[in-house]
């Protein structure tokens, strides 16, 4: 586990090559679970730490797919996007949410993991362990971002990946169509989350981005 800022630490996962899914403790929130073969390494590096809330970014299996493992494990609640919930508390549905393609259809059948029940739907302006929920659909129907102006730090799921989860090339990318049912609607997200211009971005794929004016540029690129 990397400590990355103030109460902020990257779990390693279970992937060969870092950074592929990625995990995060804040205070004593677990953000994100990965894939269902994630579960027992977040175990492992969770074991010495305490740990009291289950948040996610989006409904997705590598994002969830470990969530109800984790959850009756350590006993913990499982917070969740509100427009995501009927994706959490069913995982069967997020075939039926998500575009209808080859790969979506491979990511779903080797990542996915059980259902488990939500004992709180996230909206807009809530706050988890310091930081502010921004509403960033698009990658899914409920998607959020988390938000923490002290510093400057934004977990943004998938609004954006650092890498180009098919081939691993490090680099600011779009998600990939394959996987984003609305990426129309992703692209208002990262039109809104650019002029934060947070000092270090931390996303489901790829390395952690501290330099500002990348961040803010390729936002800006994007086509509306």
């Amino acid at each position: 586990m990397k400590q990355l800022a103030d109460d902020i630490w990257q779990l390693k996962g279970r992937m060969p090559f870092p950074n592929a899914i990625n995990t995060y403790l804040v205070r004593d929130v677990l953000i994100d679970a990965g894939a269902r073969f994630d579960g027992k390494v977040i175990l492992r590096e969770l074991k010495d730490r305490e740990v009291t809330t289950h948040a996610i970014t989006h409904a997705h299996p590598d994002h969830l797919g470990s969530s109800k493992l984790v959850c009756e494990t350590l006993g913990i609640p499982y917070w969740v996007p509100e427009l995501d919930v009927p994706a959490a508390e069913n995982t069967d549905l997020i075939a039926e949410l998500q575009p209808q393609s080859a790969m979506g259809r491979f990511f779903i059948k080797t990542m996915n993991g059980p259902s488990h029940p939500v004992d709180r739907a996230l909206v807009e302006g809530d706050v988890v362990a310091g930081f502010q929920v921004l509403f960033t659909p698009g990658h899914s129907k409920g998607h959020v971002s988390y938000w923490r102006e002290a510093d400057r730090v934004l977990i943004l799921g998938d609004v954006l990946n650092n890498m180009d989860i098919y081939t691993g090339i490090p680099g600011l990318r779009e998600p990939k169509k394959a996987v984003t049912p609305d990426p129309v609607e992703n692209r208002r997200s990262i039109k809104r989350l650019g002029p934060l211009e947070p000092a270090l971005v931390l996303f489901g794929h790829g390395a952690p981005l501290r330099d500002t004016k990348k961040f803010v540029d390729f936002c800006a690129s994007v086509p509306a």
